[in-house]
């Protein structure tokens, strides 16, 4: 692969985290609709959208069985984005393209930090605000972190983790259509930069 090119692990892990991101907030606007008290069942129908069923070891009500997933891919999220951090410090990024103007060069830069911050602060809001509840953090029905049952702390906190979500999805916006700007108008080789193939 040219030196022009992210290796493969970084692209991997980029296109991972991205999907995974992308189903987080998906899950996130999905669940806190959800009623809070319901039936137990121990298979979900994931999103009821009848393409792939969760079969349970035991029974749980739809909202604890959602916000136990949400919980459970962010702490994988958060994990993902550590191993991403240190292969960027062991693997130097390819250089930017040559044209590249200076303004851009700084923005990208800029943006690629802010997301990094991002990717590590929304998991960690997300764990503060569960810990503070009294339900505390299971990673796929594993206990992971107790909870200590304080309503105001997982309240300030819950605003925290969505206002900082909010400000990850417009940064997130920002990313995508300054890769559409570099596919369809600057014509370059950008995107492929980020690809397998």
């Amino acid at each position: 692969m040219s030196t022009s090119r992210y290796n493969k692990v970084a692209v991997i892990l980029h296109w991972v985290i991205a999907l995974l991101i992308l189903f987080m907030f998906c899950l996130g606007w999905y669940m806190t609709d959800l009623p809070k008290k319901a039936p137990d069942q121990t298979t979900f129908d994931l999103f009821d959208l009848g393409i792939f069923s969760w079969q349970l070891g035991e029974p749980a009500s739809p909202r604890t069985f959602y916000f136990n997933l949400h919980k459970s891919i962010g702490l994988t999220i958060l994990a993902l984005v550590i191993v991403r951090v240190v292969w960027r410090f062991i693997n130097k990024p390819p250089a930017p393209l040559a044209h590249y103007k200076a303004w851009e060069k700084k923005l990208a830069t800029g943006m690629h930090h802010l997301l990094y911050l991002l990717m590590v602060a929304v998991p960690l809001a997300g764990i503060i605000m569960s810990t503070n509840s009294k339900y505390g953090i299971k990673w796929f029905g594993i206990d992971f972190l107790s909870g200590v049952d304080n309503k105001p702390g997982r309240e300030q906190w819950a605003e925290i983790h969505e206002t900082i979500a909010i400000i990850m999805l417009i940064v997130i916006a920002v990313h995508l259509l300054g890769a559409l700007k570099h596919k369809f108008v600057d014509k370059d080789e950008t995107m492929k930069r980020m690809s397998l193939f």
